[in-house]
């Protein structure tokens, strides 16, 4: 069942094209890691899926809510507000009272930590945290929208080898229930947990396979033309032609 349908997009910024005729159907469950270069039009599709670029030309139907993880948790750790507080700004167009916030919410936030293995870091300070931790109390931020489609941009950039698994580890369990569409980098690392790649560089090349089953990448490092590579030669040894 198609949950995001991308269609015949494309976006210019000053008449020359970012993205050039792009189709991707996204079904309900998916695990898809959207990779490519810098400047191949990654951010801006990013950006148009979540409304923040107006569409130009094509269509993108979204028949799910989608909750939005951002890619810098750098923020100003001396600030003093605390990681309930973070989370439970999750929420979105429901009235609270003019002073705090309701006890429903503060009750979504708290299970929303739960999902991300964080309840006992609510009344922490989120300055304190480390950068992996900060990343969970993002994601159970974005987990209080109650999203069927969770977006997250380069959810383990700056963060430990180890950090980075636990994070897909996490994203894993939640693809039971929720669709992921992640971008990234961190090729090695999504090998193991993505199902689906979506390959942005101006056009889409969309490869529909279960890379962990494909793949043995335990302790392999891939870059980015050596992943295509072997995607390709997949692709041909599949076909039937």
């Amino acid at each position: 069942m198609s949950i995001l349908q991308i269609k015949d997009l494309t976006f210019s910024y000053h008449k020359d094209n970012v993205l050039e005729d792009i189709n991707l159907n996204v079904e309900e469950k998916d695990f898809i890691a959207i990779i490519g270069p810098n400047g191949g039009g990654k951010s801006t599709l990013l950006k148009l899926i979540l409304g923040i670029n107006d569409i130009q030309n094509g269509s993108i139907n979204i028949s799910e809510s989608i909750g939005y993880v951002p890619q810098n948790t750098n923020i100003n750790t001396s600030f003093p507000i605390k990681v309930i507080e973070v989370v439970v700004m999750g929420h979105i167009n429901e009235k609270r009272p003019l002073f705090g916030y309701s006890k429903n919410e503060i009750s979504c936030a708290m299970d929303a930590l739960k999902q991300v293995s964080m309840e006992d870091y609510a009344n922490h300070r989120i300055g304190s945290l480390s950068g992996g931790q900060r990343q969970r109390i993002m994601i159970a931020r974005a987990l209080c929208a109650h999203p069927k489609i969770l977006l997250l941009d380069e959810p383990t950039s700056s963060i430990d080898v180890e950090g980075q698994k636990q994070i897909y580890d996490l994203l894993k369990e939640l693809n039971k229930s929720i669709t992921i569409i992640v971008v990234s980098h961190d090729i090695s690392v999504i090998l193991g947990f993505a199902s689906k790649v979506a390959h942005i560089n101006k056009t889409l090349t969309f490869h529909d396979t279960h890379l962990s089953k494909e793949f043995n990448t335990q302790d392999e490092h891939f870059c980015e033309v050596e992943l295509l590579q072997m995607l390709n030669k997949k692709s041909i040894k599949n076909c039937e032609c």
